[in-house]
């Protein structure tokens, strides 16, 4: 076995903290914190997760309120021991182009493209997470048989909780967290026959 390089020593006995992710100039691009654990994103990206959140960001930002952002792979701190990485969110934090996370009460939206790495994460810890940190509104976005399925969950205040909303194929078109229509047959390029 090989050993660790020292960045990847939490610099605590308690682990890691979030403001930690601010000083690891040496771990692989989109690191997040989980439960005071840092995970890597090793595997190869999948052009049909990629080509997705593109076409998916152009299009909330054609939709989104003036007083709203949409960000891309930026992390919330959901807490000291937390700080996850969605593929999108929609905030109304203002602009801030030195800015590295955003706080739950900033965001609306929280956007995840389900891969095959982060499946287990994106339906369960984080929609568990994201919920009890008060996020308004999640979406999952699934890949089925090349076309994507967005599950809409909702937050259920006084439990803490996401509600399902409904589950989306080929259009969605949805009142909050703003008015929203989306063909979702053109979030990615349709199959050569």
């Amino acid at each position: 076995m090989t050993a660790l390089p020292d960045w990847m020593r939490p610099p605590r006995a308690e682990g890691w903290f979030a403001e930690d992710l601010d000083h690891l100039p040496e771990a692989p691009r989109h690191t997040e914190l989980i439960d005071g654990a840092l995970v890597f994103m090793m595997s190869p990206q999948r052009w049909w997760h990629g080509h997705l959140i593109s076409v998916l960001t152009v299009a909330l930002m054609e939709q989104v309120p003036a007083d709203t952002r949409v960000g891309r792979e930026m992390t919330i701190k959901l807490d000291q021991r937390n700080r996850p990485e969605p593929d999108l969110l929609v905030t109304t934090a203002d602009y801030d182009g030195d800015r590295t996370w955003f706080s739950p009460d900033e965001v609306q939206l929280v956007i995840e493209v389900v891969s095959p790495e982060s499946a287990h994460r994106d339906r369960t810890v984080k929609l568990l997470k994201y919920a009890k940190a008060g996020i308004p509104h999640y979406w999952r976005i699934e890949d089925e048989d090349g076309s994507p399925v967005v599950h809409v969950y909702e937050l259920d205040e006084p439990t803490a909780t996401y509600v399902p909303m409904g589950i989306f194929r080929d259009s969605l078109r949805l009142a909050v967290p703003f008015e929203i229509t989306l063909d979702l047959t053109k979030l990615t390029p349709p199959r050569r026959t």
